[in-house]
């Protein structure tokens, strides 16, 4: 996937640089809860859908009140059979088809969307009521959501070749799910390394450098706190 306009620029002859640019309208702070983190894939919690239909393994959901609802959640959907969606008002979601053969997103408005392999992705409001219908076989699911009033997010594909660098900074949060290979994050950071369906997260105090090592593929997604609202597709 190209990156959009100026925000993935090269720092070096072997290296790449991804820039916390600022979203538009979007100037509150978005303060870490925790200092940055590895998720082994194994540590991802399994649970039922909201609407009981199916299964999913929650990565992380953020919530600045331990006691209240998550701000934005990450977590991989399995499907084994046709099923509707649950639904998620105020909430808005980016879906990216990880292993199986082909999900349709089949929308009650009469659209139909399908994600094809290998990663085919699409973005949608959570109050959109849809079927997920297989195309031959289960499928397992990336599964981004995020509260619109509160947050801005923008998921990318990336390949990864070599080092690539992150500057995690107070006001944003980096997720990095390696889909394939294996990568390491230089000494300096202290984060262990990345093995396939692993998750890291990069969220700091202060502006902090991450060069992560390596060959594969990864979805990257930068997440930042939002002062007005974020339309849904």
């Amino acid at each position: 996937m190209d990156c959009p306009g100026r925000r993935c620029e090269r720092a070096s002859p072997r290296s790449r640089l991804i820039q916390p640019a600022r979203l538009a309208g979007y100037t509150r702070r978005m303060a870490p809860t925790r200092q940055s983190r590895v998720i082994p894939a194994n540590e991802y919690r399994r649970e039922r859908w909201r609407n009981g239909f199916g299964w999913t393994r929650e990565i992380h959901a953020e919530r600045p009140d331990p006691s209240g609802d998550w701000t934005w959640r990450l977590s991989i959907a399995e499907i084994e059979q046709d099923a509707p969606f649950s639904a998620f008002p105020g909430v808005d979601r980016e879906l990216v088809l990880l292993r199986g053969n082909g999900l349709r997103l089949r929308f009650d408005d009469g659209e139909a969307h399908p994600l094809e392999p290998p990663h085919g992705r699409l973005r949608f409001a959570g109050e959109r009521a849809l079927t997920g219908e297989l195309v031959d076989g289960p499928t397992h699911d990336f599964n981004l959501m995020w509260r619109r009033d509160a947050i801005a997010a923008e998921l990318l594909h990336r390949p990864l070749v070599g080092p690539m660098v992150f500057f995690a900074e107070p006001g944003t949060t980096w997720a990095l799910h390696l889909l394939a290979g294996e990568a390491r994050f230089d000494a300096s950071s202290g984060l262990p390394p990345l093995h396939a369906g692993d998750t890291a997260l990069l969220a700091e105090p202060q502006r902090t450098r991450h060069l992560l090592d390596g060959g594969g593929e990864l979805l990257v997604i930068r997440l930042e706190a939002s002062t007005g609202s974020v339309e849904g597709p």
